[in-house]
């Protein structure tokens, strides 16, 4: 076994300008290193079988979690479990970078979800 980091691992860009490293891909398990600049968001989603973990590297996320707002810092992470729509935005002045865990893969169990009101 090798170690794993953003410097061997496959790389992918996504959304507005946003990076993605996956660390770990496997059928039941991915976990995925991702960076956002400021401004930058994903489309409002969920997922039917995936559940997943953000924890926060670097930064300030916004991540809105069924109509409610949690702005994760440095350190914080946060539980999305399968059906509940969910959107990660960099509402910040500086690059974001944190990881997102996923059981089983989410890759191919993404539905998307309308717009939440943006609530605190």
């Amino acid at each position: 076994m090798t170690a794993t980091s953003i410097a061997n691992a496959e790389h992918y860009s996504w959304g507005q300008a946003c990076d993605g490293w996956h660390l770990l891909a496997t059928d039941d398990l991915s976990v995925i290193e991702e960076r956002m600049p400021p401004g930058s968001f994903e489309q409002r989603h969920f997922h039917t079988r995936s559940r997943q973990f953000f924890y926060v590297l670097d930064g300030e996320a916004t991540l809105e979690l069924d109509g409610v707002t949690h702005r994760l810092q440095r350190g914080d992470g946060l539980h999305v479990p399968p059906e509940v729509a969910h959107q990660v935005r960099n509402d910040g002045s500086a690059d974001v970078r944190f990881i997102v865990i996923s059981a089983p893969k989410a890759h191919g169990d993404r539905v998307a979800a309308p717009l939440a009101s943006r609530a605190s």
